[in-house]
């Protein structure tokens, strides 16, 4: 699967047209189309948006990453935690995370 093969399934996925995408992007979706198509492949600064848009990594979207896109729906999330949140609060954050793993595994025994 090529890079705007794979463009085309995750904005599908996501049930979103082309202009949607394109505006919340910063291109026209003659652009989009041209990418999804496999016709031009989108500077890096682009490609950035798109992944994050459809909160998948670039490399998933290079073909890179044959993890499933769940994997890294996961992995996006704990990175814009990592992001979003002050030092402080992402320890904590993680620290819950880690917790609540260890919890369930003690259920599960």
């Amino acid at each position: 699967m090529k890079l705007g093969d794979r463009l085309k399934a995750e904005r599908e996925r996501k049930g979103w047209s082309q202009i949607f995408v394109a505006e919340k992007v910063g291109i026209t979706n003659t652009v989009l189309s041209n990418y999804e198509r496999n016709y031009r492949d989108p500077d890096t600064d682009t490609l950035r948006k798109l992944a994050d848009l459809y909160e998948v990594s670039i490399d998933y979207l290079l073909g890179r990453e044959i993890s499933g896109v769940d994997n890294d729906q996961d992995i996006q999330f704990i990175m814009r935690a990592r992001k979003d949140l002050s030092p402080k609060a992402y320890e904590r954050f993680m620290k819950l995370a880690r917790d609540m793993k260890k919890s369930f595994e003690e259920e599960d025994d």
